[in-house]
C-alpha cells in the first residue's frame, strides 16, 4: 500500500471513508481482495495477497478490524534479509490492539521501515516504525504515504484536499463513490521544486508523485474505497488496474460488523 486517506467523523452517515492504492511492480504476482479461509487466519479476513511473500498490505475481518501499510521510503536503508512487511497486517487483524503494541514494540527493527495503521474502524492507531511513535487517528482528515502520518507530500496534500471537498459537498446527500475513485484515479505529477527528497533518482521521485502512478514496469495495480457507516455496515469497493492505467476488473463486498463474542 503506498498512499491513504482517511475522513474519520466527517460525514454524518460515515464516520469513516479510507480511500487506499496500492503501487506495486506490476510483476510481483498478486491475488485480488477475498475471503481468506487459510487455516493458520484466526478470523475470516477480506484482503488480497501478496503471493512472493505470502502477506498483505489492507485488509478487514468481520468484527471490524481494519490494517494497513505503507513502507518508508529509505532505499539507503534497505535491507532484503528483514521479514516481509506484509506479514505484520495479518497480525493485526488476528490480534487485540494490546497484543499488536506488544508486538511491535519487541519486533519493529527485524522489518525495513513502516507505518502501520490497525484497530477497530471506530479506533483506529498508527505505529510509525521509524520514530517508533504511536497515536491514535484523531476526527478529521489523514494522509499517510511513504514518510510520516499527515506529512506534507504534494499528493498528500491534494488528495486530502480533494477528500474534503468531496465528502463536504456530500454532507447531506447519498456518497458518490465514482467521485472517491476519481480523486484515486488523479496522474498528476508534482512540480519538481516541490518534490520530497527521499533518496531515489529524481526521475523515480517525480514518477511516484502522483496518487496515481502509471509505467509499464511498477504503477497503481489496486484502489479500495471502504465506507462504515453509522449502522455498523461497511463497504468495501475493489478496483483492479493493468500497466496503462485501465481498470481491469471491479468487485465490491459488503457485511455489518460482527459482534467479538
Amino acid at each position: 500500500m503506498c498512499i491513504l486517506f482517511l475522513a474519520i467523523d466527517q460525514h454524518p452517515k460515515y464516520p469513516v471513508i479510507i480511500c487506499a492504492n496500492r503501487d506495486e511492480f506490476h510483476q510481483r504476482p498478486t491475488k485480488k481482495m477475498h475471503w481468506w479461509q487459510e487455516t493458520d487466519v484466526q478470523h475470516s479476513i477480506l484482503a488480497g495477497k501478496d503471493l512472493q511473500a505470502g502477506g498483505t498490505w489492507l485488509g478487514l475481518n468481520k468484527q471490524g478490524r481494519f490494517s494497513a501499510l505503507t513502507n518508508y521510503r529509505q532505499p539507503q536503508l534497505f535491507d532484503n534479509n528483514k521479514q516481509s512487511r506484509g506479514n505484520l497486517v495479518l497480525q493485526s487483524l488476528n490480534q487485540h490492539d494490546d497484543e499488536i503494541i506488544e508486538l511491535l514494540a519487541q519486533t519493529s527493527s527485524q522489518y525495513n521501515g513502516f507505518n502501520l495503521i490497525f484497530g477497530q474502524l471506530t479506533n483506529l492507531s498508527c505505529f510509525d516504525s521509524v520514530t517508533q511513535r504511536q497515536q491514535q487517528l484523531s476526527s478529521g482528515f489523514h494522509s499517510l504515504c511513504n514518510g510520516a502520518l499527515d506529512d506534507i507530500w504534494p499528493k498528500m496534500a491534494l488528495g486530502q484536499r480533494q477528500l474534503n471537498n468531496a465528502i463536504s459537498s456530500q454532507s447531506t446527500q447519498p456518497l458518490e463513490i465514482e467521485e472517491l475513485f476519481e480523486l484515486m484515479s488523479n496522474a498528476t505529477q508534482a512540480q519538481a521544486e516541490l518534490l520530497p527528497q527521499t533518496g531515489i533518482p529524481l526521475n523515480w521521485e517525480q514518477l511516484l508523485s502522483s496518487i496515481f502512478i502509471i509505467s509499464p514496469d511498477y504503477g497503481t495495480r489496486t484502489t479500495n474505497i471502504i465506507t462504515l457507516d453509522i449502522r455498523g455496515n461497511i463497504e468495501i469497493y475493489d478496483r483492479s488496474y493493468n500497466n496503462k492505467g485501465a481498470c481491469t476488473e471491479q468487485q465490491n463486498f459488503s457485511f455489518t460488523i460482527e459482534s467479538n463474542s
